[in-house]
């Protein structure tokens, strides 16, 4: 049996369907780490994003990669919305009332 799958409308391969794709670039966030004032980038798996209720309760996380402190900013909806669009895992924070 031969490697390649074929369409079968087509009789199109894998191969020559993906032919021209390129790789792709990951997605990369510039940050500051407020303890030690060092200006970085980080992948989006580095990053958290946390969505609360409100404002106060949206927040975007990660370690400094220089001095290892715990980060945590405030994110609002542009924030949230390069978070997300760049691959970030997010946490929908849900209240209890």
């Amino acid at each position: 049996m031969s490697e390649s799958v074929t369409s079968g409308a087509m009789g199109m391969t894998v191969e020559s369907a993906f032919a021209g794709m390129r790789s792709v670039t990951p997605v990369v966030f510039r940050a500051g780490c407020p303890d030690c004032r060092e200006r970085f980038e980080l992948t989006a798996g580095a990053l958290r994003l946390a969505i609360g209720a409100t404002s106060r309760t949206t927040f975007y996380s990660f370690t400094c990669p220089e001095c290892g402190a715990s980060v945590r900013k405030p994110a609002g909806e542009r924030i949230v919305e390069l978070l997300t669009g760049g691959g970030v895992r997010t946490l929908r924070l849900h209240s209890t009332v």
